[in-house]
């Protein structure tokens, strides 16, 4: 029995340290560059710039995505209890029209980017990227007060922006 009570200690610590909190964006992440709704160039150091002093919340999400789509209603919630929230949407569509429709069908309102790689690509790989959507939360000083949940309304996101306040 007391092997079996270790082996659980053991694993449960071992996964608990591959869970851990990411607080800041690599290298890869910050030189990343991106493409904004004008089709100009931007590294994803020079986005988080412009919101600077700003709680951010990160929707990593393409319009192909149904989970994406099927959730956007949360982000509209989300949006109007934290009207004071920057809500910056990076999307991993392959090409810059499906993108832009999506933005519009869906009336998706925030800071919008594009990768130029995909999910697997350079951004994805430098935030783990596993599923969409995906969010994020920057706090004010840049930051990450939340590396990973996959739902709009997961308790930690909203408890995170509750402490943030």
């Amino acid at each position: 029995m007391k092997k079996i009570a270790s082996i659980l200690v053991l694993a449960m610590s071992l996964f608990s340290c591959t869970q851990a909190q990411q607080t800041e964006f690599n290298e890869q992440a910050l030189s990343n560059t991106m493409k904004d709704v004008d089709k100009s160039a931007i590294t994803f150091q020079e986005i988080l710039k412009k919101h600077e002093g700003k709680i951010i919340v990160m929707d990593v999400w393409a319009s192909w995505c149904g989970d994406c789509i099927k959730g956007m209603p949360k982000v509209k919630a989300l949006q109007e209890k934290y009207p004071e929230v920057t809500y910056l949407f990076i999307s991993m569509d392959k090409d810059y029209d499906s993108w832009t429709k999506g933005i519009e069908k869906y009336n998706v309102q925030g800071d919008h980017y594009l990768t130029n790689d995909g999910m697997k690509g350079v951004f994805g790989k430098a935030i783990n990227l596993d599923w969409i959507p995906r969010y994020l939360v920057v706090d004010q000083t840049g930051k990450i007060a939340l590396f990973k949940v996959i739902e709009a309304d997961d308790e930690k996101l909203i408890e995170i922006l509750e402490s943030l306040k």
